[in-house]
Formats: structure tokens, C-alpha cells, sequence
């Protein structure tokens, strides 16, 4: 599915359960990872991951269409189109959106790189350390512990 097929969809179901067209941008945007779409305030847009579709399906990704609709209609409309408003709850079950999205598998999840911890800042007067994975002035702060000067050591990284 394209981006073409993808605002023909949001067209239909705009039209369908909310009764008002949609009248922006709809998109994919293979960024979103921890999201199922996303409504943008100001250009009035919808982005949709299609990383959803692929792992959930089109029903699945139709909750979210309506999910985002109804943050497009109520915002419009200048009501209160916010996940913690009245009117968003009870037009998000009246047209049978989806307040939460399907977690992605794990498989379709970027890897997280771990930075090991290259310094060391050891208080000289009562033997505290704190490890960092940056580098930092010890001059500029003391310990937690006892307000002790702090000395700066580089660990092995391996």
C-alpha cells in the first residue's frame, strides 16, 4: 500500500464514520516505531506506521485511522481533541477507535547500541565512584556523598 491508497482510506472512513471529509495529508512514515500514527496541529496531517499494517493488519491500522480522526474533527472544530478530554473518549468509542496501539514484535524494533561506561569519578575523601559513559570537568561538581573533590579516571573498555 502507498501513500495514495493510504488518503483514499482516510477519505473513506472520514466520510463513512464522522460524516465530514478529510481534507489534508495522509502519509506513511516508516519512522514511527513506538507509535501507530501521529495528527500534526498545525498542517492538520496524518502519519500512519506502516510497520502496524505489517504486523497487525488493516484492521488494526483502521482504529488507528480513527484514532487520528478524531483528534483531526475535534481539533477543527476547536473541541476538546486531547486523549484526556470527554469529547475525544466518547467520539473515539462512538466510531470504535483504538485508544492504545498492538505493540510491535521485537523483531521490528530497532537495536539499542549500549555505551559502556569510559570514566570513572572517584571522591578522594570518602572512596565514593560514579561511572560515566561521557567525559566531564570534576572541577565542576563534588560527591554526592561528603562534598569531597572528585578525580577523574578513564576505565578499559572492552
Amino acid at each position: 500500500m502507498d501513500d495514495a491508497e493510504l488518503q483514499a482510506w482516510i477519505e473513506r472512513i472520514s466520510l463513512e464514520f464522522f460524516g465530514i471529509p478529510f481534507r489534508h495529508r495522509a502519509r506513511f512514515n516508516p519512522r514511527l516505531r513506538s507509535t501507530g500514527g501521529r495528527y500534526f496541529l498545525k498542517s492538520h496531517d496524518i502519519e500512519i506506521s506502516p510497520h502496524q499494517l505489517e504486523a497487525h493488519g488493516a484492521d488494526e491500522v483502521e482504529k488507528i485511522i480513527k484514532h487520528e480522526l478524531c483528534h483531526y474533527h475535534l481539533h477543527i472544530q476547536k473541541r476538546g481533541y486531547q486523549h484526556r478530554d470527554a469529547e475525544f473518549k466518547t467520539l473515539l468509542e462512538q466510531v470504535g477507535g483504538s485508544r492504545f496501539c498492538s505493540h510491535l514484535p521485537t523483531t521490528m524494533k530497532p537495536k539499542r547500541r549500549v555505551e559502556p561506561y569510559r570514566y570513572e569519578l572517584r571522591c578522594g575523601r570518602c572512596g565514593m565512584s560514579y561511572k560515566r559513559k561521557r567525559r566531564m570537568d570534576p572541577r565542576k561538581y563534588a560527591c554526592g556523598k561528603c562534598r569531597g573533590r572528585l578525580e577523574l579516571f578513564l576505565l578499559e573498555v572492552t
